[in-house]
């Protein structure tokens, strides 16, 4: 092959090592290096450089490997074999990621297992070009930032997945919270993943997490979501969860005439108003008159008010309150009538 008297490399951002393809190089050969570049000279598995931006003729004054070879006589000129490698210094960004599998993580707020994907985006920089090229690049002719990042695939998941179970563990957020720490997350990782490539060459330049959610159709994730919803209901109404069941037993005794008889005659209304207090009490003993004769009319017009018509109506106060109709005051008052009447 020809004596090569230029070597140089435009390269693209994705292409992170490049192997010039010629050896054929002399000591009157050009070397061009760009800005963003770094360059090495291989013979015999011998590493000369860096070679920074600028141009270089490869002489015996600023290659040492050179003065070693045998001098033929091409006019003071020396041909030599050797690999031209060039290493792209510049910061790639758009290197996403994501876990292929859900974490099965506790919940620390709801006690219920849950699913949780993550999915973000980082970005590399070779930190060191002949570390780089002797422990990951190797004898390749070329390496990019895809196959960089499923090098690290493996270390980076298994950070990830880690730091993200901790955090949520250390902070006792729920997997739905956890949104509000992203930032912290993100560092974390990021820390995490530097201190495991550092020895190879590579460095993260930055880490972000895009989303930490769960999968909508997942049974747990519908049931938490459901509970939530509901428990969001009965705050905006002003009751609470056990009122909600009292209800639930004092309408079911109402629609069965004799089982709610034999349930007031032994005494479940006298327990069940003990259990939640004076108002569902109360709700409980004017039930008694409507069970047990049907006939007598019922003494005042608001025991004979029915589980719907209360809920429907604690809405409706509810409503003018956030309206600004009625008052704070105002508002409890009237639950507290209509709860124990």
């Amino acid at each position: 092959m020809a004596v090569i008297d230029r070597v140089k490399w435009d390269g693209t951002p994705d292409i992170l090592a490049w192997k010039f393809p010629s050896e054929e190089l002399s000591t009157w050969t050009q070397l061009i290096v760009n800005e963003s570049q770094e360059a090495f000279l291989v013979r015999g598995g011998v590493y000369e450089g860096p070679f920074g931006a600028g141009r270089h003729t490869l002489s015996t004054e600023n290659i040492p490997l050179i003065s070693k070879l045998i001098k033929l006589p091409f006019g003071g000129k020396t041909p030599f074999t050797a690999e031209v490698w060039y290493v792209n210094r510049i910061t790639n960004l758009d290197i996403k990621w994501g876990t292929p599998d859900p974490i099965q993580l506790e919940d620390p707020k709801y006690r219920v297992m849950l699913p949780i994907r993550a999915f973000g985006q980082y970005g590399l920089r070779i930190s060191d070009s002949k570390k780089f090229l002797l422990k990951i690049v190797g004898t390749l002719n070329q390496f990019d930032s895809n196959t960089l990042s499923e090098y690290f695939r493996g270390v980076l998941i298994t950070k990830i997945k880690t730091e993200i179970s901790n955090a949520i563990v250390k902070t006792g957020l729920s997997v739905l919270e956890v949104s509000t720490e992203l930032e912290n997350l993100s560092n974390l990782i990021k820390n995490a993943v530097t201190n495991e490539i550092d020895s190879y060459g590579v460095a993260i330049s930055q880490f972000n997490i895009h989303s930490i959610n769960v999968p909508e159709d997942d049974a747990a994730v519908i049931t938490l979501k459901n509970a939530l919803a509901k428990r969001a209901e009965m705050s905006i109404v002003g009751y609470s969860y056990q009122q909600e069941r009292s209800f639930d037993v004092m309408q079911t005794a109402a629609g069965n005439e004799g089982t709610a008889g034999n349930i007031m005659g032994a005494g479940m209304g006298l327990s069940m108003g003990a259990a939640i207090g004076v108002p569902i009490g109360n709700a409980l003993s004017n039930i008694a008159p409507q069970v047990q004769t049907q006939a007598a009319p019922p003494v005042n017009q608001s025991a004979g008010i029915s589980h719907e018509d209360k809920i429907k109506r604690l809405k409706e106060l509810a409503e003018l309150k956030e309206s600004g109709i009625l008052t704070e005051d105002e508002f409890s008052a009237e639950k507290k009538k209509l709860l124990g009447s």
